[in-house]
């Protein structure tokens, strides 16, 4: 006699674009945070190995840090105005190609490891801001404030997506 299988498990709820949106700025901001903190702390450590000269690394620290401050007051909004996404977008964008650069342009010594360094840097850059803009599209698609202003201010909002009701919170003030 066979007993058929059972896990359990539920089928996997589809994530809205505002959940989305929200996790994919949490996930920036703590790994931004993090290299920022590494890129302060360690920076004689890994300057050598990186070929990344001690002030370039105290700079990029604390601008990674100032913009891991930026992308998590962006996810504690609620609802989340998609104009900060897209800056979000932009920015991240920015940041890749610029690491970029760096990797394949001498402006920095930096050794083979350095250059892989920043190579890997700007595809997790550039995969975030590509979360963001599948967010946002799907948001627009869906008929979500994102895809059209509904407030007299003119201003776009994404829906706050926490919970199974399907309202989306109205913007404060």
């Amino acid at each position: 006699m066979t007993v058929p299988a059972t896990t359990g498990a539920r089928p996997a709820r589809p994530v809205s674009a505002p959940d989305l949106l929200r996790t994919g700025l949490r996930a920036d901001a703590w790994s931004t945070a993090v290299l920022g903190a590494v890129l302060l702390a360690g920076g004689e450590r890994i300057g050598d190995p990186l070929g990344l000269p001690l002030p370039w690394s105290v700079a990029f620290g604390i601008g990674m840090l100032a913009g891991a401050v930026v992308l998590a007051l962006i996810a504690r909004r609620r609802p989340i105005p998609a104009g900060l996404g897209w800056t979000a977008v932009t920015v991240n964008t920015v940041c890749a190609a610029a690491m970029l650069v760096l990797a394949f342009v001498d402006v920095l010594p930096l050794t083979v490891a350095g250059k892989v360094f920043m190579v890997v840097g700007a595809l997790v850059v550039g995969g975030f801001a590509a979360v963001y803009v599948v967010a946002l599209r799907r948001s627009a698609r869906s008929g979500g404030q994102a895809g059209r202003s509904s407030y007299p201010t003119g201003r776009r909002v994404l829906g706050t997506g926490g919970g199974s009701s399907g309202h989306r919170d109205e913007p404060r003030g």
